[in-house]
């Protein structure tokens, strides 16, 4: 690609994303909403079952459960992207786009950095308030880092599969369900119990799924323990769904606008 087509691009998608987020802005309720429901989790886990599951420390829960709750939110949260796309095809904006002057990729680039910018402010509300219930990590800057760039990813990924569902979708409640496996996975996985307590058949598969490698990965570097093999296990399935989402939804973005 061209220095000028670069630049086209580029532009294009800056362009298309202001228009995304000044919507949001204008119903900031998304992104509340969007924080709602693992909030909902958090404060049932920590002070209704945190006393039973992990030995009467509420305060030591919030630790160990955090990590999995800023995964569900996201897996909640880009239920909206998938929506939204879809119903920019529906409405036809997607088609007069085509009829201008605009770089293709820039329409779904577009849905993809809305995405992005709305969960992770999702993210940083769910923190916020895990805070406030007496999460506490004295982990370094760099492993902060290490945590935010999982997370980042993470984002991406479930937001590229998003977009593949909005633009297979046939109807807008369609849209947005694909969400649901994706919010009920961290219950099968080290989110809020270890593996080794589950029956054998659930615990293997609890082990092998990418949500335990992205759990177990953020929860040592909050806790300042060796991250070991969990981290390269979580970056090959981040890297490998991301890869596989992002050629799926470009073809099928091909196909559904010519």
């Amino acid at each position: 690609m061209s220095a000028s087509a670069t630049t086209h691009v580029v532009g294009d998608t800056v362009a298309l994303t202001d228009r995304s987020l000044r919507h949001i802005l204008r119903s900031p309720d998304t992104i509340i909403t969007t924080a709602v429901t693992p909030v909902a989790l958090m404060l049932l886990f920590v002070y209704v079952f945190g006393g039973a599951i992990h030995g009467g420390s509420t305060a030591s829960y919030v630790d160990y459960l955090l990590p999995g709750i800023l995964l569900i939110t996201v897996a909640s949260g880009v239920a909206y992207t998938a929506y939204r796309l879809f119903l920019d095809l529906q409405g036809g904006i997607v088609e007069r786009f085509q009829s201008m002057p605009i770089a293709r990729p820039s329409v779904l680039w577009a849905h993809v950095l809305t995405s992005m910018a709305a969960n992770l402010t999702s993210v940083v509300l769910v923190v916020g308030i895990a805070l406030l219930m007496g999460f506490r990590t004295g982990t370094t800057v760099l492993a902060w880092l290490a945590v935010a760039g999982i997370l980042v990813l993470f984002t991406l990924t479930l937001t590229w599969i998003a977009v593949l569902a909005g633009l297979s979708a046939k109807t807008v409640d369609g849209a947005s369900a694909f969400s649901y496996p994706l919010i009920f996975l961290p219950f099968i996985s080290s989110a809020f119990v270890p593996t080794d307590s589950m029956p054998t058949a659930v615990a293997w598969f609890a082990e092998h799924q990418p949500v335990t490698a992205v759990v177990d990965s953020i929860r040592a570097l909050f806790a300042q323990e060796p991250v070991g093999g969990d981290l390269w296990v979580a970056l090959a399935w981040l890297v490998g769904i991301l890869v596989l989402a992002y050629a799926l939804s470009v073809r099928a973005y091909r196909r559904k606008v010519g």
